[in-house]
């Protein structure tokens, strides 16, 4: 079950203050190729680069309220990375698909605001959620915070994004709206979601200023990627 996210002040934390690569059709960034992902470089070089972690948490995370704590977080000197599942987020600006009709969770505010004042838009901006600090983690410390790139991989797709929000300090594998549908992962914040094999990949000490400028999130996320996967 997903429980609402936190708004920074909430959390109590300024937080979240080359080998060969398989690349498909050469595109420019931010274009979704035939398989669609985003970007060029391949989930598979993705996954397998993540496919041992070094445990970097003090403890593991439950995927859901109520859920076994089994999801640590892995590191490297580039990123950090998880695998859990992912339940929908559609909180921010209230569109058509998110608002609190859609969503009995909703809540009009995210830890991150735009250039303009405004909260984000999960419908149009991919976006994950990080939890709060605590004594498992503290993303803060790795250079994870409110703008840093994110690759998420699911399946044979890639969908960058930012970390845009904040959540509860015992729970991850949490995305906007707009990161489920390019992962195509069915969208409806209740009954959507993916249950499980979702990795969430997030550069260090990345930043996209504007949060809300997704196709730098591209062009900067394809760049790391592909340093990511070169640097075994």
């Amino acid at each position: 079950m997903r429980v609402p996210s936190l708004t920074l002040a909430a959390a109590g934390a300024t937080l979240l203050a080359p080998a060969a690569l398989t690349v498909a059709a050469a595109a420019p960034p931010g274009d979704r190729l035939a398989t669609g992902s985003e970007g060029a470089v391949a989930a598979a070089d993705l996954l397998a680069r993540t496919g041992e972690c070094n445990e970097i948490s003090q403890g593991r995370y439950r995927p859901d309220d109520g859920s076994p704590a089994n999801v640590p977080v892995c590191g490297t000197k580039d990123a950090v990375f998880w695998k859990a599942d992912l339940d929908v987020d559609c909180d921010g600006q209230p569109t058509e698909h998110c608002n609190s009709r859609t969503d009995p969770q909703f809540s009009a505010t995210t830890a991150y605001q735009q250039s303009d004042g405004r909260y984000l838009n999960a419908e149009t901006l991919p976006y994950i959620v990080v939890p709060a600090p605590s004594g498992i983690w503290n993303p803060d410390k790795d250079g994870v915070r409110g703008g840093s790139v994110v690759a998420v991989v699911y399946r044979d797709r890639v969908q960058y994004a930012v970390v845009g929000d904040i959540g509860p300090g015992d729970l991850i594998g949490e995305a906007s709206y707009a990161t489920a549908k390019g992962l195509g992962i069915p969208t409806d914040p209740s009954a959507g979601g993916a249950p499980s094999d979702v990795t969430y990949i997030v550069f260090k000490d990345s930043h996209v200023d504007p949060i809300e400028d997704h196709p730098a999130a591209v062009a900067e996320g394809e760049r790391l990627a592909g340093q990511f996967v070169a640097d075994k």
